[in-house]
């Protein structure tokens, strides 16, 4: 049974579903859920007039409900609900019911549009970095993951404040932690995160990969040095 909340929104849902897109999804997924069949436009353009006709609480809780549901899209609607630079009042409750999914990751889609919406929550109150330093420490992958994609915004400044450079770091220091976590999703995850700090600070990200990139999966270091030149990889 669906919260009865989610109810007119999923049949708003349903009214554009695909049978033949959604049997291809849940091919690609290999998860035994519900998928509709729905494409990013489509749910971008419906979400976004939700977010315009609702409150900030009001999205909370439709956020809430339609996680609730499993169903591909409405999990994925859920978080792009509350993925906004500003949600007035930005209280506590759009953040915490962000990080309550973590464990019922199971899937790099979900995860990665729920750790969108964290990026935003992080952003406005930095403080969550203890939250999810947390994460780091989970016996779940997906959760463990999380907190390299949710944290991505540290890598993107070009001339860091100090604050954000001692963020930089701690999540660095996870990154070191983790390197020798040798599950794909991590190593992709940590990857990623020095690919896109090598565009802002490629002495940075030259200067983990000598000290850890030996830890780290062939692959993964790759993808850490990828917009940089081939001479700048330390010689093993």
């Amino acid at each position: 049974m669906y919260p009865p909340k989610s109810a007119p929104y999923l049949e708003e849902l349903t009214q554009l579903s695909d049978s033949a897109r959604a049997a291809e999804m849940r091919a690609y997924h290999k998860l035994d859920r519900v998928y509709l069949g729905l494409t990013n436009p489509q749910l971008n353009d419906i979400i976004k007039a939700w977010r315009q006709t609702h409150s900030a609480d009001e999205n909370v809780a439709l956020a809430d409900a339609l996680w609730q549901t499993d169903i591909y899209e409405a999990r994925i609607a859920a978080a792009k609900v509350l993925t906004q630079a500003r949600i007035n009042p930005d209280d506590t409750a759009a953040w915490d019911l962000i990080a309550s999914w973590t464990p019922d990751f199971d899937s790099w889609a979900i995860a990665d549009h729920a750790s969108m919406a964290a990026q935003k929550r992080l952003v406005v109150d930095p403080s969550r970095l203890d939250s999810v330093e947390g994460w780091t420490t989970s016996d779940h992958l997906w959760t463990r993951r999380a907190a390299f994609v949710s944290t991505l915004p540290w890598t993107k400044q070009n001339h860091p404040k100090s604050a954000e450079i001692a963020a930089r770091e701690r999540i660095l220091g996870w990154a070191a932690t983790l390197a020798t976590d040798h599950k794909w999703f991590i190593q992709k995850a940590i990857g990623w995160w020095l690919r896109e700090l090598s565009k802002h600070d490629a002495e940075r990200t030259q200067a983990f990969i000598a000290r850890y990139g030996d830890a780290l999966k062939p692959f993964a270091r790759k993808e850490a040095l990828r917009h940089l030149s081939k001479s700048a990889e330390p010689k093993a």
